[in-house]
């Protein structure tokens, strides 16, 4: 049984990720509205009304603002921390079904596990998470407003066969900005958002064989372009001898829905392939 996803949209504007086996299928974030969070969905093939689960990662509007409109009318119980759940009250009426998680232990589904870890971010009580399926011993890494990658987060990223990862700005473009200076200093701080630069370390860092494909999330309209963020990660990634794919994640539509076994076997073909070609 494989585990595909889509990056539903990723930027300032809103963040939502599908993750979906034959059995579940979860939202990771709800930041755009529940209409648009719905077309997204259909547009990948994935009815509103069978998603198992939205769970939030930290209470910032871009990636709640449609949590409460959509659960209330698709009937999807809620995932989020304590903190969370109190930073959101607005959104909720308590009409809905919302469960707390607690960073540090699984959230288990029917195929599915969730493992939410602390992250450092200007939130009440971020995380992100990596998702797995057991079985299949496939693993999804999803990883935006990161800000300083801790020991906690490297290590539940690490040996993934998919990575979604913030790469927010490019560190020249921010420093030129008509920002106010607070808000440069708070994007580029430890409790900000995670550069170009600082993405492509840290997936050299992560880079394992099994990784085939790096995503790249929440990307700034106003400091970054696709492709300079698809680049830095580019040349970071092949002088350790990457051979997979690296994504941008754009705000207006979903990504292609990724199959993680399928891109397995393609990564191991290739090897295999390599190998091949070695002398005997």
């Amino acid at each position: 049984m494989s585990v595909r996803f889509s990056v539903l949209g990723s930027g300032s504007r809103g963040n939502a990720t599908l993750v979906a086996t034959r059995s579940t299928r979860i939202m990771v974030d709800a930041g755009f509205s529940g209409r648009e969070l719905a077309r997204r969905l259909d547009a990948v093939g994935a009815a509103p009304g069978q998603l198992s689960a939205i769970l939030l990662t930290h209470e910032h509007a871009d990636h709640t603002r449609g949590a409460g409109v959509f659960a209330r009318a698709h009937g999807t119980p809620l995932y989020m921390t304590a903190g969370t759940r109190q930073a959101c009250d607005s959104l909720l009426t308590g009409s809905e079904t919302v469960h707390v998680y607690r960073p540090g232990r699984p959230v288990t589904f029917d195929d599915l596990a969730v493992e939410p870890f602390i992250t450092v971010h200007d939130a009440r009580d971020p995380v992100a998470v990596a998702v797995s399926e057991p079985d299949e011993d496939l693993r999804l890494g999803i990883a935006t407003d990161l800000g300083k990658p801790g020991v906690q987060a490297k290590h539940a990223l690490r040996a993934c066969d998919a990575l979604v990862i913030e790469s927010n700005h490019d560190e020249q473009m921010l420093w030129a900005a008509s920002y106010p200076a607070a808000v440069k200093s708070r994007i580029a701080s430890s409790h900000g958002h995670l550069s170009n630069r600082g993405a492509a370390a840290l997936a050299v860092e992560l880079l394992s064989p099994r990784l085939s494909v790096v995503v790249l999330a929440h990307l700034s309209e106003e400091t970054n372009t696709p492709a300079l963020a698809r680049s830095t990660m580019e040349r970071a990634l092949a002088k350790k001898g990457y051979k997979g794919r690296v994504v941008v994640a754009g705000g207006d539509s979903p990504t292609r829905l990724f199959d993680l076994a399928e891109l397995r076997g393609r990564s191991r073909a290739a090897q295999l392939s390599l190998f091949g070609q070695l002398p005997g």
